[in-house]
């Protein structure tokens, strides 16, 4: 019985529900609606597909309005009746032109999303006064304008304005008449003015979003009065002074980003006040002090970033406490004592970032036990004895991203073929000095995408294996002493001609390093997807020819030959499809330019400057806007390049044919 009664009350609400849908489709789209839509359209342009005058007149039909019957709103005094729009949903459409401000008379507006468009012009001051706007999404879009002081918005509860160009102070203001917000999302623009007061109106705050605009001065304290809050975003400002205690107020917090800021004092101690933290981002500021108690024996935090501060005393994090840490950045401190030897008991602990800290011991024995790591950095670290460090490393089998630049100065690489590194993705030992030779059991390593040896003095010849290392998309061997052939082997390298690169991200910042540019002779911070697919060779001696397969590596992105003594003709490399930098400069080729090199559509930076070329100079294609350096030092040429190309850059310093490997003062004090 029960059953049947199931199904006879499923069939009435069918025929209810059928009613409601047969009377809402009978209904004609409110007309100060329908004009509304129009204004909102006549400002695009780019139109949407199925809008305007080829269209139904019934608005309620078009793509991404949504509309309910009168009745349904509670609508009083209608003289018609009709449906009304209650929802556009027009994100990622791909919309040109201005917002209108006939928007603000669809007055029973409750979701508004035109986010991820190409919306620019000013703000309709009449949209922040939208009785029954329940989520406004402006997001990412080219929209300008500041805040309206009289903001009255009581139903919102979503607020997105972020990626845009808004400017002026943020009034927080609007936390008086709209507190029922429960996200807002002002980052990505360009508020400027102190911190404001008013926040605290917002009693059902979860996640508050201002980084990556222009605020300065502290922390209001009424932002502690918060309860409800877990995201809050401050990152990349100007925001100073201490971190109030007030902040342990917080007490459903799960994520805090205050980095790139200029915070100081102490971190206060008020961490196992956060039964829920799972991020502590405060990189990039002036903090001091030791590491507070209570945040080294969270047992929520999965992500710790606290890399550079001035923080000092020893890292002595309690990993029995700790069991949910999955990544520690505190590089760029000054911190004193050994490597932590007990963090092989934080037990989920994969990605550690313990570069430029001048520990006094070397990597511990522990760490063969260290299962779960798969990231790590210990670059400028005071080690030594690369042989022991390698040795002990290669028992974490999962270690995929090794970063040990600037350490074990002028020791020998070492050739032992034991070592074994199954796991390596990433491997960089760049501006230590090493002598010996490139080590044979890198070949082994099969899963290598990234390797830079830099600023070494290897010598000896590039092992022909490296051909086989098929997923192998970023090479740096430059500036070392390198010499014979370059291997033939390299441009069978399937990541330089065909395969997709298949390297992520680590994790957030974590450190990754390349030259600043050609003449700083520096490092600089840097993304993996930001390393585009290289050979970089210069500053060596080989003395091959270039070999005409180059021409077949249709994905480099880089090729960087310079400062050797190669011989012989420029071969075809119109197959370099996506190449952005030939430099060929400084060495002994002959023959012409190859005329098919003006096909490159995207070489940006182009050298070929003393050689023995001959023949005149290509003035096609991307060669319009090479300057006359390029080609300098090479007294068969013959040609000008164009009046563009004749605007010289900035004097540079030359390098030497052996270039020195940086200092540490060379290097800048913040990465």
């Amino acid at each position: 019985m029960g059953f049947a009664y199931f199904w006879v009350l499923l069939i009435l609400l069918g025929f209810c529900f059928q009613a409601k849908i047969l009377n809402s489709q009978s209904l004609a789209c409110n007309s100060n609606d329908l004009r509304a839509l129009e204004g909102f359209l006549n400002g695009l342009e780019s139109g949407i597909d199925g809008w305007g005058s080829n269209s139904s007149s019934d608005c309620c039909s078009w793509d991404g309005v949504i509309c309910e019957p009168w009745q349904s709103l509670g609508v009083e005094n209608s003289t018609l009746p009709s449906n009304r729009v209650v929802r556009l949903e027009l994100g990622r459409r791909r919309l040109k032109g201005k917002l209108s401000e006939s928007l603000a008379s669809l007055d029973q507006l409750r979701i508004l999303n035109i986010s991820n468009n190409f919306i620019r012009g000013s703000l309709p001051i009449k949209l922040f006064h939208l009785q029954n706007l329940e989520v406004l999404d402006l997001s990412y879009n080219e929209i300008a304008g500041s805040i309206p002081v009289d903001a009255n918005l009581p139903s919102i509860w979503f607020l997105d304005i972020s990626e845009n160009y808004f400017w002026g102070s943020i009034g927080a203001g609007i936390c008086n008449n709209s507190t029922r917000i429960r996200v807002l999302n002002l980052s990505l623009n360009y508020f400027s003015g102190k911190f404001p007061a008013g926040f605290g109106n917002c009693s059902s705050l979860e996640h508050l979003s201002l980084n990556s605009n222009h605020l300065s001065g502290s922390l209001a304290e009424d932002l502690f009065w918060l309860q409800n809050l877990s995201r809050l975003n401050l990152g990349d400002n100007r925001l100073s002074g201490p971190l109030s205690m007030g902040i342990g107020n917080l007490s459903n917090l799960v994520q805090i980003d205050i980095s790139l800021n200029a915070f100081s004092g102490f971190l206060p101690d008020v961490f196992l006040a956060f039964g829920k933290l799972q991020s502590l981002s405060a990189h990039s500021n002036n903090f001091t002090g030791c590491l507070p108690v209570s945040l080294l024996n969270s047992p929520t935090i999965y992500m710790l970033n606290l890399r550079n501060n001035s923080m000092d005393g020893p890292i002595d994090l309690n990993c029995s406490a700790m069991v949910r840490l999955t990544s520690l950045h505190l590089s760029s401190n000054q911190f004193h004592g050994p490597i932590p030897d007990n963090l092989p008991l934080c037990r989920e602990l994969k990605t550690v970032n313990l570069a430029r800290i001048n520990f006094s011991s070397q990597i511990p024995e522990s760490f063969k036990n260290f299962q779960t790591l798969s990231c790590l950095s210990l670059s400028n670290s005071s080690l030594h004895n690369i042989s022991a460090a390698l040795g002990i490393l290669q028992q974490c089998r999962n270690l995929s991203t090794l970063v040990l630049t600037m350490n074990f100065y002028e020791e020998e690489m070492p050739s032992d073929l034991t070592l074994q590194f199954e796991s390596l993705e990433v491997l960089i030992i760049a501006n230590c000095k090493l002598t010996g030779l490139i080590p044979p059991w890198l070949s082994n390593s099969t899963k290598l995408q990234l390797l830079d040896l830099s600023w070494n003095h290897l010598s000896g010849t590039i092992p022909v294996r490296f051909g086989s290392l098929e997923f192998l998309f970023y090479l740096d061997l430059s500036n070392n002493s390198l010499s014979g052939e370059i291997p033939r082997s390299l441009t069978q390298l399937p990541s330089f001609i065909y395969r997709d690169i298949l390297l992520k991200e680590p994790i957030a910042d974590f450190p990754l390093f390349v030259r600043r540019n050609q003449i700083a002779m520096g490092l600089q911070y840097n993304k993996v997807w930001s390393f585009r697919p290289t050979l970089d060779l210069s500053y060596n001696m080989f003395t091959s020819i270039i070999w005409p397969e180059f021409g077949n590596l249709k994905q480099l992105h880089v090729l960087d030959l310079q400062m050797n003594n190669l011989s012989g003709p420029i071969p075809m490399l119109s197959g370099m499809r996506s190449l952005e930098t030939l430099d060929l400069s400084h060495n002994s080729l002959s023959g012409t330019i190859p005329r098919s090199l003006v096909n490159l559509n995207f070489l940006s930076k182009f050298s070929v400057a003393y050689n023995h070329l001959s023949g005149s100079i290509p003035l096609e294609g991307q060669f319009q806007t090479f300057p006359s350096s390029s080609f300098e030092g090479n007294k068969g040429l013959c040609g000008e390049p164009s009046i563009l190309a004749q605007v010289e850059p900035e004097a540079t310093i030359p390098e030497p044919s052996i270039a020195p490997g940086p200092s540490s003062s060379s290097l800048p004090l913040k990465l």
